[in-house]
């Protein structure tokens, strides 16, 4: 499935269907993941944080990948 992102929000509730579709609790993926509790649930809250790191590595404990590519065609910046 591929997911456009524009928001911390989106983020989040993208990481708290996934883990609720995995039946992972928040205390089990913040231990998995390597983040606290309250870092997680900031995170599925849409709090904006510098962390980026640790979004990584929730994602990474969930099985998502994140991609990034530009909006613009070689021609374009050409």
């Amino acid at each position: 499935m591929k997911l456009a992102i524009h928001s911390a929000e989106q983020i989040g509730e993208l990481i708290r269907c996934e883990r609720k579709r995995q039946k992972i609790l928040q205390q089990d993926l913040a231990d998995l993941s390597g983040v606290s509790l309250h870092f997680l649930s900031n995170l599925e809250n849409g709090k904006a944080t510098v962390e980026f790191q640790k979004v990584l590595l929730v994602l990474r404990s969930l099985g998502i990948e994140m991609e990034l590519r530009t909006r613009y065609t070689d021609k374009e910046v050409s």
